[in-house]
């Protein structure tokens, strides 16, 4: 599904209307999809009684529209208007033809009287305030008919709340929620889904998402560089397993992780590289710590690397370079911990990829950089212009922040942003970790994921989201939709462990014991 900006919207839609469609038109498909939506989120409307909040622009267009529907269908409607519309607006004045009872304009003791017996009787309500159109805090009139809807939402029995577009108060690009915003049960995103309903904190106050079609021409979008990672896509980037197939069919994955500190990130890398479907998986890991990761692994072949105290050196990115001779991918950090060593370690094994000629002509596809590589990268300016083997990033907002220099609270600000312009900067695909994970391409083009689970925010679950990603582009997916399915399987993985196990009480671990119901249901079984 395509996600979209509210700048891109507008500008879809005037191609809309040069391309011979009216404002008026889309004002209409949209009103009147609304009206049909609420009608099936009622169970049918005659008689009820239901309440549209109108604002003063399009999108209170789009809710004077879906009142006149809904009346005609029988409901009991009242309409209360943020602000006066002209005399001659036809959609106004089509709502005074048919005697719709309207309250507001001017919000006084009276007037908010009206609104609080309005909510009290009420079924459903429509959203129609703002939509996209929100640019800064709510306050006065906009705050106190806010602070009645919140007061009608906590109620024993609360009515449906049902957003056009966009939840009053959710920023429609950057998901920012203002603090008088009201939870929906469900959001009818126009035309395509906003950006904003699929980034935390909008999505927590979407609800159900449900995209409407308005009818912009066909075609119209088809070049939208933004969209949701979703079960049918990943279906579809997900490679074949004919069975005539051998191992080194599924390609072959490094695992450089570990260290004596962290010895079950490499393991659980390991074994998510494994699961993902890949052929064969090398763990390079320090010699020392091998027996702690012999036992429990028998599925992977295991490279002793030397190391200093059990952190691996540029000793160990010198053995690592023979040996990767075979390899289709090459994960590095998950537990490798963040050490003089290990930065040496990663800076050395950078360098000499290039060195190796691996990327040029050779079978080395891409690599995976996460956890304290990321920071070691953090502490190498200009990393990536010594570096043309294809990089894969895998930061939480916290790496994230390190590599470009500012706080994780700008980093969360605007996710989406900050991934695709860090992914152009560097040439990397870069993939965002967190609730609605934002994968990034170097061309511009974004995929989020629509998931938000606090099963995942658990020790270890990004070391089997880095190992997903590395054994997928082994199997010769591209790097942006090798992370793009990585991240669908580790968030539907996260899904059935909060399910069957809860979100407190779920491990990384139990991602990988769920890992094969993921991947039969993506196949079909």
């Amino acid at each position: 599904m395509p996600l979209i900006t509210a700048k891109q919207m507008r500008e879809l839609e005037q191609a809309a209307v040069r391309a011979g469609a009216s404002e008026q038109e889309l004002m209409e498909a949209a009103g009147l999809a609304a009206a049909q939506e609420a009608w099936m989120a009622a169970g049918a409307v005659e008689g009820r009684a239901l309440l549209v909040l109108v604002g003063p622009g399009n999108n209170g267009g789009d809710g004077l529209v879906a009142a006149r529907h809904l009346s005609g269908m029988g409901a009991q409607v009242g309409i209360y208007m943020l602000a006066a519309r002209d005399d001659d607006d036809p959609l106004w004045r089509t709502v005074i033809e048919d005697d719709i009872p309207a309250t507001g304009v001017a919000v006084d003791d009276e007037v908010l009287s009206n609104l609080e017996s309005m909510l009290r009787q009420s079924s459903l309500v429509l959203d129609a305030l703002l939509g996209t159109g929100a640019s800064r805090p709510i306050e006065g009139d906009l705050a106190k008919v806010m602070g009645r809807l919140r007061e009608a939402r906590e109620r024993e029995l609360p009515p449906q709340l049902i957003a056009l577009d966009v939840p009053t108060g959710v920023d429609s690009d950057t998901g920012h929620v203002d603090p008088a915003a009201v939870v929906a049960d469900s959001t009818l995103a126009f035309g395509f889904s906003k950006v904003g309903l699929f980034t935390m904190p909008g999505r927590s106050y979407a609800g159900r998402v449900v995209p409407i079609d308005i009818g912009l021409p066909a075609g119209l979008g088809a070049d939208l560089p933004y969209e949701e990672i979703g079960f049918r896509q990943t279906q579809e980037l997900l490679p074949d397993r004919p069975d005539d197939a051998h191992k080194g069919s599924f390609g072959r994955v490094v695992v450089a992780a570990g260290s004596r500190r962290f010895p079950g990130a490499a393991r659980l890398a390991a074994e998510a590289a494994a699961r993902s479907g890949a052929g064969l998986v090398v763990l390079a890991a320090a010699e020392s710590i091998q027996p702690l990761l012999v036992h429990g692994l028998p599925d992977v072949v295991h490279e002793p690397l030397p190391s200093t105290d059990g952190t691996l050196d540029g000793d160990a990115a010198r053995s690592l370079l023979a040996a990767l001779a075979g390899a289709d991918s090459l994960l590095v950090g998950p537990g490798i911990s963040l050490t003089v060593e290990s930065e040496e370690f990663v800076r050395t094994l950078l360098a000499g990829l290039d060195q190796t000629g691996l990327d040029e002509g050779g079978e080395l596809r891409a690599v995976v950089l996460d956890a304290d590589a990321l920071n070691a990268l953090a502490a190498s300016p200009g990393w990536h212009e010594r570096l043309s083997l294809p990089p894969v990033l895998t930061p939480h907002a916290g790496e994230m922040a390190r590599l470009i220099g500012t706080t994780t609270e700008e980093v969360q600000r605007d996710r989406l942003h900050h991934a695709t312009e860090y992914a152009a900067a560097t040439g990397s695909v870069v993939v965002l970790k967190g609730a609605c994970t934002v994968v990034a391409a170097p061309d511009g083009r974004a995929r989020i994921s629509g998931a938000a689970n606090a099963m995942l925010a658990t020790a270890g679950t990004g070391d089997v989201l880095a190992g997903l990603i590395a054994g997928l582009v082994a199997q010769g997916l591209e790097p942006f939709d090798a992370a793009s399915a990585g991240v669908y399987l580790h968030a539907e993985s996260g899904r059935l462990v909060a399910e069957g196990y809860g979100a407190a009480a779920g491990l990384a671990q139990d991602l990988l014991r769920l890992m094969p119901e993921t991947r039969r249901l993506l196949d079909g079984g």
